[in-house]
């Protein structure tokens, strides 16, 4: 038998040997046995992915529901803008994506934080007095979850919490659990148009809060924040010296007559992570281009979470190469008529969608003010066949084929979300639709008592 010495990945001096025996068999040289073990095979997935849970999926999936025959599906539940056609992305922002490809000029490896031209883009986008930025504040990213993804990679360890919305983009959990960290759930008021329980939000700081999660506008609410509420969300993360990550994917898809304000650019001191990307706005989810922004005007980050992100982002080595060379041109010339045109549709759809439903007895729409989404509370004491929101949602499912997704998917039961981005046609037809099925199942206060006395 003869014996080789293996180097494996040393470095200086002194590196690590490791001592293997081969036996040599004629022509063939095989590897025997490593002294002290026995082979045998053990492949377990990891705890990581034991530990990544995705509520909507799991909820989702478990809908075990075939939709009636005899109707269309509607579905009001995938917060993806493309999927029905008509909202499509300007030309000037496809345009810019063929003249990338056909240079040729984008189809190597860019730095993992992305190229310094398209950070420089990002940077005077979004660049104003209140809240300057540079390239060097410009992290691009694969989306916006990956944005996410990295400022809760820098900013929390295992063992730390962290504070997210009820109801909230499911997202946020998925991503923490799998990293260790505890979830703390601070609640939104539908009473108030959805703004947060300030008391209920500073109760829930300890010494392991890493960072407070602020959506806005929200998934899956369609709020938007006055700037008072902001100040005071920003004044609660002051006292308690907590970072902001604020998740601003749908930031500018408001209405007319409501006014989106950044939370950077009304803070003095609190350190934020604003997460945003091309998605929402310009209609191209698929695309897969986001980014993070770094607001740290009194060094509280300091250059250890800058250097945080920059070794987290080179673990896929960056986003799209073909997108980042288009960004700017995106960024800079896409006309100011795209984003109304979207907005005028999206606004329409809402005040369609929130007249019919606040007309079926039993239910309580929440009127939205921007993103793409609207909340409808279901008043289940005049449902008493259906359990919660899930059961509630199946039937419509199998009954009227209309798919709304049950808010317990974003920890809020007793509620379900309707997207508001299909045709026009479509969100009258599936409102029609609920109405039929409420007014089939809705029990006034007495024969919801004599339901239950039968039960």
């Amino acid at each position: 038998m003869d014996s080789y010495l293996i180097q494996v990945n040393g470095h200086g001096d002194h590196a690590p040997m490791l001592d293997v025996h081969l036996k040599n068999t004629g022509n063939i040289i095989s590897p025997g046995k490593v002294k002290g073990r026995k082979p045998r095979w053990a492949v377990r997935a990891s705890e990581m992915s034991k530990k990544t849970f995705n509520p909507v999926r799991a909820i989702v999936d478990s809908m075990k529901v075939e939709p009636n025959p005899k109707k269309a599906m509607i579905s009001l539940s995938l917060g993806d803008p493309t999927v029905f056609g008509n909202l499509p992305t300007n030309d000037e922002v496809t345009r810019a994506v063929k003249e990338v490809l056909d240079s040729g000029q984008y189809n190597g490896y860019a730095p993992s934080v992305g190229y310094q031209s398209c950070r420089e883009a990002v940077a005077a986008y979004y660049n104003c007095p209140e809240a300057p930025l540079t390239a060097q504040d410009v992290i691009l990213t694969s989306g916006c979850s990956q944005a996410i993804e990295l400022a809760l990679a820098v900013l929390a360890n295992p063992g730390q919490n962290i504070l997210v919305p009820r109801p909230g983009f499911s997202l946020y959990k998925t991503l923490a659990l799998s990293m260790g960290i505890e979830v703390k759930l601070y609640n939104l008021l539908p009473e108030k148009a959805w703004e947060i329980d300030l008391e209920h939000l500073e109760s829930l700081v300890d010494e392991k809060t890493a960072c407070l999660i602020v959506n806005n506008p929200s998934n899956p609410c369609g709020s938007v924040f006055s700037k008072s509420h902001l100040q005071e969300i920003l004044a609660v993360a002051s006292r308690q010296c907590v970072p902001i990550l604020a998740d601003e994917i749908y930031g500018d898809m408001v209405f007319a007559d409501c006014k989106y304000e950044p939370i950077a650019t009304l803070s003095t001191n609190v350190p934020i992570l604003s997460c945003g990307g091309l998605a929402k706005r310009w209609l191209v989810p698929g695309w897969r281009m986001g980014w993070i922004l770094i607001h740290d005007r009194r060094d509280i980050f300091g250059n250890e979470i800058r250097d945080g992100l920059l070794r987290l982002s080179q673990r896929i080595l960056g986003p799209c190469t073909i997108v980042q060379g288009a960004l700017e041109r995106i960024l800079h010339r896409t006309p100011p008529e795209f984003y109304h045109n979207t907005l005028s549709i999206l606004k329409s759809n809402a005040d369609l969608c929130y007249a019919a439903l606040s007309a079926i007895p039993g239910l309580q729409p929440v009127r939205p003010a921007g993103a793409m989404y609207l909340m409808v509370e279901i008043e289940m004491e005049h449902f008493p066949e259906f359990e919660n929101d899930v059961e509630f949602t199946e039937r419509l499912i199998s009954e009227q084929s209309v798919f709304c997704l049950p808010a317990t998917c974003f920890e809020y039961p007793n509620f379900f979300r309707v997207v508001i981005t299909v045709p026009e046609e479509m969100i009258l037809e599936a409102c029609s639709r609920i109405q039929e099925f409420c007014e089939m199942h809705y029990q006034g206060a007495e024969g919801a008592q004599d339901l239950e006395c039968d039960k």
